[in-house]
């Protein structure tokens, strides 16, 4: 079992930042994707960005693309996301999860574990 805690959601003009951290614990594995996903009321859960821990290799949504970052600290057992230039279509609850496949990044059907999200409100 691998269980994530994410953190760092608030409240936050448009333009501003945030830094949303993952802190994952249990039978986590360098080999494993973690990835962000976010909610917004009535939507469907879309990924946001992805790592493979065991290279670091990043992927991103279009939307996020040149605004979010996604890193690591390995040492923590920690996963990070730095939203810069924030917009008030980004607000949702976003949600850490991880996976030990490789495969379909981007599919939330795909994760295996989820943490229980964190509150991103962007005001205009």
């Amino acid at each position: 079992q691998v269980q994530l805690v994410e953190s760092g959601g608030g409240l936050v003009q448009a333009g501003g930042s945030l830094r949303l951290s993952c802190a994952a614990s249990g039978r986590t594995s360098s080999s494993y994707v973690m990835g962000w996903f976010r909610q917004a009321p009535g939507k469907e859960r879309e990924f946001v960005a992805g790592m493979w821990m065991f290279s670091g290799i990043t992927s991103y949504a279009d939307s996020v693309k040149g605004r979010f970052t996604i890193s690591r600290d390995g040492a923590k057992n920690t996963l990070y996301l730095q939203m810069n230039s924030l917009k008030p279509e980004d607000s949702a609850v976003y949600y850490c999860a991880a996976k030990p496949t490789l495969t379909g990044w981007n599919m939330p059907g795909e994760y295996d574990y989820w943490g229980q999200g964190t509150q991103v409100t962007v005001s205009s």
